[in-house]
């Protein structure tokens, strides 16, 4: 979305109900979704297909439970860098490809980034650490490591205000 566009403008009430349907089983089939909202199964086709191409649903996945994987070490990492042109995008690109980082966040305030890792031993948190470390401009890292997890499936459009919900319903 660009020129000053926001989601707002290409999403009604019904392109909300079938994201909420797929966001909480993303295996739901499309006759279903059609069932649930009293629409032709090539009328939710075209809404999807829609989505996808405006990028509202940027694809679809299987929620893989990491701990199944013996993905049980979470770090999160909070990285200062030296402030130099394009850093954001060049610094934040490079800590994406280190394997075991799974977000990075670009903020503002003291610390310049946010990276949530997640690995199976210490020695490859041990590697991951070093390697951010190693990025041209990283000044200093500090981690933090995670005891517990308290989350279940994401639910994006859940997540809206009530504000942001009523602009979409009354597009």
């Amino acid at each position: 979305m660009t020129n000053g566009e926001t989601a707002f403008d290409d999403l009604d009430g019904t392109d909300l109900a079938i994201l909420e349907l797929i966001e909480a089983d993303f295996d739901v089939s499309l006759e279903t979704v059609a069932q649930k909202l009293d629409l032709s199964k090539s009328a939710v086709h075209y809404r999807v297909k829609k989505l996808k191409q405006n990028e509202v649903i940027r694809g679809v996945t299987a929620d893989v439970d990491p701990l199944a994987l013996g993905l049980e070490m979470v770090a999160i990492t909070d990285v200062s860098v030296s402030h130099e042109q394009d850093y954001s995008e060049n610094i934040g690109g490079k800590l994406m490809a280190i394997p075991g980082v799974e977000e990075v966040f670009y903020t503002m305030g003291d610390i310049d980034f946010v990276a949530i890792s997640r690995v199976q031993t210490r020695d490859q948190l041990i590697d991951l650490i070093a390697e951010i470390v190693a990025i041209d401009g990283v000044n200093e890292t500090s981690s933090k490591f995670v005891m517990e997890e308290f989350h279940d499936i994401r639910n994006v459009s859940g997540n809206l205000t009530r504000k942001g919900r009523e602009l979409i319903l009354d597009s």
